[in-house]
């Protein structure tokens, strides 16, 4: 066999091969068969999908943003207030714990030391920060924690604490019958489990850890609610 004619054949072999690779690409390329549970695109809710604002305040000075702000209560029924009178928070008239999504217009930021049994959620340090506010309908003023202060140590949790933005816009796709609830402060059937917090808050204890799949005790300043959620609406609904 002549030289050109075995290259001839080097060449239309190489040429078989790689066409037939080519094509199974092909089809891999337009067929891609089953694929594989985790690589499925996850599909998040509306809820997951809304936008809030967060600025991470570190230091002491970057809290002084907030003054001249309207802010919302996120951790309903757990975060105690106190009044502001004279330039002093009243820690022994404490006046209650905020309700969910209460609206606060922060009037000033301020530094307080703590008294040592006064249980406030957050830790004490050398000093604690505090939101002075008021409530719509109402010009007294009223102080709640936000921070704390111990050397050059600092923390700060208003990102955590409040909305930013008034959360009937942040949740604008809540239906209407659901926002009536939550401005009620009460669950209703067929609520989510976000939903049920915006009304009764987070002070709550749950049993199971599959969210929208368990039941949740909640403590709504003594009022006590026990919702069953399943495929995460309110089924069941215990108040005592």
């Amino acid at each position: 066999m002549k030289y050109w004619q075995k290259s001839l054949i080097v060449t239309l072999v190489t040429l078989t091969i790689g066409g037939i690779y080519l094509f199974t690409v092909w089809q891999r390329r337009h067929n891609p068969g089953v694929v594989p549970r985790d690589a499925q695109r996850q599909v998040l809710s509306q809820d997951e999908l809304v936008v809030m604002r967060e600025f991470f305040p570190v230091h002491f000075e970057q809290t002084l943003r907030l003054e001249g702000t309207t802010v919302w209560e996120k951790n309903g029924y757990m975060m105690p207030y106190y009044p502001y009178v004279g330039g002093n928070v009243l820690f022994a008239k404490r006046a209650g714990v905020l309700p969910a999504a209460q609206r606060m217009d922060v009037k000033k930021i301020v530094k307080a030391a703590v008294p040592a049994a006064e249980q406030d959620k957050i830790e004490h340090g050398s000093r604690q920060a505090f939101a002075v506010f008021t409530m719509p309908g109402s010009p007294a003023l009223y102080a709640t924690p936000i921070g704390y202060m111990r050397g050059s140590e600092e923390g700060y949790y208003s990102d955590l604490l409040f909305y930013y933005d008034d959360p009937h816009t942040i949740y604008d796709h809540w239906p209407k019958d659901v926002w009536a609830a939550v401005d009620a402060h009460q669950v209703k059937p067929g609520m989510s489990e976000n939903e049920a917090a915006m009304a009764v808050g987070r002070n709550m204890e749950p049993d199971g850890e599959t969210p929208g799949e368990r039941t949740i005790h909640y403590d709504q300043n003594g009022k006590h609610w026990t919702v069953t959620f399943l495929k995460n609406q309110a089924a069941t609904i215990k108040v005592e």
